[in-house]
């Protein structure tokens, strides 16, 4: 059933009434295919072929005039974006959205009028799956807000440049804000999350040592994922726990402090040199590869400034690798959300040495690039939404001591 009536009594009449599903609108094309392949009407991949049809449709909300500019004839010139309009403040940017959803919101943090912290919060109440990438400064007082916003369910952000030309700023938006528009609306759009078959490995948790530690590679869409996932098993958990996030230094630092208050449990950026204690978490300071050095008895920090791995530092696989080398069979990895690889060659070592690695699905991922690389090559001890991470760790620990 298709209407713009809003209320939770006639819906639920509707739907009493023989109606199989509800869709409001306005909507996007999108959303629709997305609701047909829910409903069985389409396939995934008829659904993807019907979204890849159009270009994806930007809606800009900034309120400077020059960034608007820039950003508006930088995306027009990509055949597959397309600018849905342009908006100074989130007040304005609503009312457009309102009118005709687009694909994607492109949303600064700091504006007049209507914030893009408000805003996010006013979109995802009036459309919960609409992606919306924040455009945001990095600097102390940025780097908060766009954490705020990450929380609060903004799918990605991109750094904002300053100071720089026309021609500068729109190299920038080529490399930096492009490519992430893509990653977060593919082709298919929405709709085309349901996973094809693949192999999941047999859990063998209860045949394995006890779970030594955890370590977790996360990208976009990282920040909200470990809000939940973490305090489902924190609480209890006697083994450490180490993060790697990808994010610039500003933003871990800031990252750690959040999650802590979410979590009632101590999260911190590691420190060179420091013991890994049961019941810390540690995140990886941005900038910086994570490593665990030592044996299992007493495992240290190490901090190094290598090169990038898979373009990220820091990077998942070194944090992997070193976990496996140190616990072995007794090391738990999880793979969320995020674009890439990072975390495919260290969770194939984890494997290798005994251990297990969960994957997030598909449909709950923002990106299924890290997780969804895992499972096809196999390595995937387990594919959960991410509602169910967190509970899965949980009774590993009870199940396997720590």
């Amino acid at each position: 059933m298709i209407s713009t009536e809003n209320n939770q009594d006639r819906i639920a009449e509707a739907l009493a009434a023989g109606a199989d599903d509800y869709l409001a609108k306005p909507f996007t094309p999108l959303a629709l295919a997305r609701k047909l392949v829910t409903l069985g009407v389409c396939t995934a991949a008829e659904a993807t072929a019907a979204g890849s049809r159009g270009p994806i449709r930007v809606l800009i909300v900034d309120d400077s005039a020059t960034i608007r500019s820039v950003l508006s004839a930088t995306l027009a010139a990509d055949p597959d974006l397309r600018v849905a309009g342009t908006a100074i403040n989130g007040q304005v940017a609503l009312a457009s959205i309102a009118a005709s959803p687009p694909d994607l919101v492109l949303l600064d943090v700091e504006m007049p009028v209507l914030d893009g912290i408000s805003t996010l919060r006013e979109i995802r109440r009036l459309q919960p799956k609409l992606p919306v990438l924040m455009f945001s400064s990095l600097t102390e007082r940025g780097s908060k807000a766009t954490l705020d916003a990450l929380l609060a369910g903004a799918n990605d952000y991109v750094a904002k440049p300053s100071g720089q030309t026309a021609d500068e700023l729109a190299a920038r938006i080529r490399a930096d804000v492009i490519g992430k528009i893509k990653a977060l609306v593919p082709r298919g759009g929405p709709a085309a999350r349901a996973a094809p078959p693949v192999a999941v490995r047999t859990p063998t948790f209860d045949r394995r040592e006890p779970i030594r530690g955890i370590v977790i590679a996360v990208s976009t869409g990282g920040p909200s994922a470990l809000a939940e996932v973490l305090p489902a098993f924190v609480a209890t958990a006697r083994v450490p726990v180490l993060i790697v996030q990808h994010m610039p230094a500003f933003f871990t630092a800031q990252l750690a402090e959040r999650l802590s208050r979410i979590c009632n449990a101590s999260v911190r950026e590691a420190q060179a040199g420091e013991d890994i204690r049961p019941g810390v978490i540690l995140l990886a300071p941005g900038g910086r590869h994570l490593e665990i050095t030592g044996d299992s008895t007493a495992p240290r920090v190490r901090l190094t400034d290598d090169q990038p791995e898979n373009s990220c530092r820091p990077s998942a696989d070194v944090l992997f690798r070193s976990a496996a080398r140190v616990w072995g069979a007794g090391t738990l990895g999880l793979v969320l959300t995020g674009m890439g690889r990072d975390g495919l060659q260290g969770s194939r070592q984890i494997v290798e040495a005994g251990g297990a690695v969960i994957a997030q699905d598909e449909f709950t991922s923002v990106v299924w690039g890290m997780p969804g690389e895992l499972v096809r090559a196999g390595l995937a001890d387990a594919i959960l939404p991410l509602s169910q991470v967190g509970v899965e760790v949980a009774l590993r620990l009870s199940r396997r001591g720590g």
